[in-house]
């Protein structure tokens, strides 16, 4: 699945657009930058609430397909930047991170 198909499927709105054809493999759950740095699997969906910049080094770090925004979490504008230059898909669902998971786990 694509993260274009998760924001068509899940209707999640899009924050920064790099790769939505990028394939989405798995998904992991974390607001721990270290913890998930470490743990989250390349190719997955990021659910996190951390929309700063050190996130963006995060997920360009743990190479994941793309950050899903949960709850509305705000992103700030130093990491809105950083994601544009470093080609980090943002999305966003007014979902917590349990309810999207189980959504993308019946998807993917």
């Amino acid at each position: 699945m694509t993260v274009n198909e998760l924001k068509e499927k899940l209707d999640l709105r899009v924050l920064v657009e790099d790769d939505l054809d990028r394939e989405v493999e798995d998904c992991y759950i974390g607001d721990l930058l270290s913890w998930v740095m470490g743990r989250a699997p390349a190719d997955s969906a990021w659910l996190t609430v951390m929309g700063n910049i050190n996130s963006i080094a995060v997920a360009t770090l743990a190479d994941v397909s793309c950050i899903i925004l949960v709850e509305n979490a705000a992103l700030d504008d130093n990491a809105r930047a950083k994601a544009e230059m470093h080609g980090v898909n943002i999305l966003i669902t007014e979902d917590n991170a349990y309810t999207l998971a189980v959504k993308i786990s019946k998807l993917i």
